[in-house]
């Protein structure tokens, strides 16, 4: 939570007073050179314990830092997003005092907050070990419950490095050199630990209430893999306990969902080492991959898509056209081909300039909608790969639009609804961003006011709640991101809409006009899924495995409780297989009960248990995954509701 107050400078009986006007109207005045806290406390004393930082004209600053001018003031409270970071970035400082106790002779590298919780960079003879975990967090403890002051203090950049010279922090140090020579160094000291750092934190260590530490990971210095490999330790801080418990919760349950677990025990996908970042995927992975794309090919028929696929391999000509070659040329993969330079693609998008311009186009024919399930490889740092999250090779499930300027608006909102009911049938909620220009972008200040404008425009027509992300657009162009919710509350950045007026531009795309003349088509990038790859990791982790039946690798098992009646079961079976349905027939020398345990950790969506009764009564005995026990079905029975669920994707 935010206050503002707008200060006013007066003079009274030779002092300066600063007054205080509320958003209310009403005044307190307060003599110059007051600290931040002071006015806090002045203003509300209820504000005066709870307040964190303060923002002066839009510059954050400690509450120790003092009023000397007429300004602008917001106080930061801890039920902020930067409330938060202040709690978090002191947190850092106060489990790196802590270390210092337990394991002196540790270098710190830095330790920021970030967007989950905060990290420290530490270069140490010591291997910490998850043991060391909750030793740091008694001492962290200890030195919160002595509310030890956080004081700021600023040195010119030669007493800083003589200091932290003096210190034995050789990364402090290199960071203080890389900084301008008239630079003023800031510093936060809390007892016994100095740290280097811009600020702002929390007034002292006892305003952190809630926090714990969290796993252990190297890292290299400055994220530069020829610099030392240092040990990282994660931790996260939040405003309450109950805050903290709901998040440690909801991790307990990733760790649980965890695509890369699932995905082996389910045998969904591998990796091998013979592959780094290019994941197999096995039968059960295939189903599906391939369920996902037929629905992707049912949906873009209906919204009038024609389906292309463009080369995985493409000469550098065309690249360099396109501009990847000067702006994307790291993450890409290359070739010769008779002595000629040639890339294997990172993106689908310039095959689809060449297939629109195969030919000529009149204005009666836009937009074109082109879809592509297109492959594609980009070259990720082996750090970086993350299962299906992260891969070097992935299917785009890409489509470019070709339109006239002023179709822009309906195909942004058609596009919008496409993505809003494939996410619906997958159960998941979704954010959107406006992202606008970045600093390498490509085109001129006039072209992205426009692009940015119309989608701005086509979102606020459509009635899509947004945010914008300034800087965040692609090279060619502004764009659309939607963030899908998952089950346990967490986002994942999936589908896109991204608008480009320069790839035309660059590749001479056309249209003849009503008028006959020719005119610059308008193009959008646009992907659903993102990549199939990708989305299946995301639905393995919301599903937590257990695919609902019309995407399950398997629908149905069907388990005769002894051998007598596997002639049954095989009817049932092959009945069940002829209609198109996942079916397998369990037919070892087991017990049912062990058959259906195995079935449920298998996550079968549906088990048909075959005795003396359902034979005599030609009936199936289902139980259901989610359910339990559903009771007794003709077979038609079960096979209608079994399709009727398959067919509307529940």
């Amino acid at each position: 939570m935010f206050f503002y107050y707008k200060r006013i400078a007066t003079i009274r009986g030779g002092e300066k007073l600063i007054t205080v006007e509320l958003n209310d109207g009403s005044k307190k005045e307060f003599e110059a050179g007051s600290t931040l806290l002071q006015i806090a406390k002045g203003l509300n004393q209820k504000l005066g314990k709870s307040a964190l930082l303060a923002v002066v004209d839009g510059v954050n600053k400690d509450l120790t830092d003092t009023l000397e001018h007429d300004a602008k003031v917001e106080f930061v409270t801890p039920d902020s997003a930067e409330g938060l970071h202040a709690i978090r970035h002191t947190a850092s400082h106060i489990m790196a005092q802590a270390i210092q106790h337990l394991f002196p002779g540790t270098k710190f590298a830095i330790g920021p907050a970030i967007d989950k919780g905060f990290y420290y960079d530490l270069d140490s003879e010591h291997v910490f070990t998850p043991e060391d975990l909750v030793a740091i967090e008694k001492e962290m403890s200890k030195i919160i419950k002595a509310n030890i002051p956080l004081v700021r203090t600023e040195l010119p950049r030669e007493e800083a490095l003589a200091k932290f010279s003096a210190m034995e922090e050789p990364y402090k140090v290199e960071l203080i050199n890389d900084l301008p020579k008239d630079a003023v160094i800031s510093l936060y000291t809390q007892g016994d630990f100095t740290d280097l750092c811009a600020g702002p934190h929390c007034p002292s260590t006892g305003k952190i209430k809630a926090f714990k530490l969290q796993s252990i990971a190297g890292a290299y210095w400055r994220g530069n893999e020829k610099n030392k490999m240092l040990q990282r330790i994660y931790g996260t801080a939040f405003a309450t306990k109950e805050e903290l418990d709901a998040y440690v919760h909801m991790m307990e349950e990733a760790i649980k969902r965890d695509h890369r677990k699932l995905g082996k025990e389910l045998e969904i996908f591998m990796l091998a080492d013979e592959g780094p970042g290019f994941p197999f995927f096995l039968p059960n992975g295939m189903i599906i991959r391939n369920q996902l794309i037929e629905y992707w090919r049912q949906v873009h028929r209906r919204y009038g898509y024609t389906e292309i696929q463009t080369p995985m391999i493409l000469s550098r000509q065309l690249w360099e056209t396109s501009g990847h070659w000067d702006h994307y040329k790291e993450n890409m993969y290359f070739t010769k081909i008779d002595e000629l330079d040639y890339a294997i693609k990172p993106m689908n998008c310039p095959g689809g300039m060449l297939v629109y311009a195969n030919k000529p186009h009149s204005y009666r024919e836009l937009p074109i909608r082109c879809g592509e399930l297109g492959l594609v490889h980009r070259h990720e740092l082996s750090g970086a790969l993350h299962g299906l999250f992260r891969v070097r090779c992935f299917t785009q499930d890409d489509a470019h639009i070709f339109m006239m300027p002023s179709q822009i608006k309906d195909v942004i909102q058609e596009t919008i609804r496409l993505f809003d009911e494939v996410y619906a049938t997958f159960g998941l909620k979704y954010r959107a961003e406006l992202s606008t220009r970045p600093d390498n972008s490509m085109g001129d200040d006039a072209t992205w006011e426009h692009a940015t404008n119309s989608l701005r425009e086509a979102m606020d027509d459509f009635g899509l709640n947004y945010i914008v992300n300034e800087g965040d657009g692609a090279f060619y162009g502004p764009k659309i991101d939607f963030h899908l919710q998952d089950s346990i509350g967490r986002t994942w950045q999936c589908g896109t809409i991204q608008l480009d007026m320069l790839l035309p531009e660059k590749f001479d795309l056309t249209y003849t006009g009503e008028d006959g003349q020719k005119h610059r088509p308008v193009m959008i990038h646009r992907v659903v899924y993102g990549s199939i790859e990708r989305f299946i990791g995301i639905l393995i982790e919301n599903y937590a495995g257990a695919f609902p039946a019309w995407l399950a690798p398997q629908q149905v098992r069907v388990m005769p409780i002894s051998d007598k009646f596997i002639p049954y079961a095989k009817e049932i079976e092959q009945k069940m297989f002829a209609l198109g349905l996942r079916v397998e027939l369990d037919e070892r020398n087991e017990k049912i009960g062990y058959k259906i345990r195995e079935a449920q950790v298998q996550k079968v969506p549906y088990m048909l248990v075959i005795g003396e009764k359902e034979v005599e009564a030609c009936t199936v005995a289902v139980r259901s995954r989610s359910e339990g026990d559903k009771g007794t079905m003709k077979v038609e029975e079960f096979i209608t509701m079994l399709q009727k669920e398959i067919a509307d994707k529940k």
